[in-house]
């Protein structure tokens, strides 16, 4: 019983699908021939970045030979600091 009944089902769907496929190409044979639209491709909007230009880069200036003087002497003490800590 419930095999003929799930067979009846299935014939039954198969003929209704039929239908409406036979339903649609009629449809589109009435429609005519198919016009294609021409894709347009979107221009992608790039997005500038905004440089922030608030501090201005300051030019190196030369040490004096005082100033120079004063450096090395640090840098000599440091690493005499080093050498006597290992």
């Amino acid at each position: 019983m419930l095999k003929l009944r799930r067979q009846n089902q299935k014939t039954k769907k198969s003929l209704e699908v039929a239908a409406k496929q036979a339903k649609r190409t009629a449809k589109l044979a009435l429609a005519g021939p198919v016009v294609v639209k021409e894709k347009v491709k979107k221009v992608k909007v790039v997005k500038e970045k905004v440089k922030i230009e608030a501090v201005e880069k300051v030019k190196k200036v030369k040490l004096t030979k005082e100033e120079l003087g004063k450096q090395d002497m640090k840098n000599a003490k440091a690493d005499a600091a080093k050498k006597s800590a290992s």
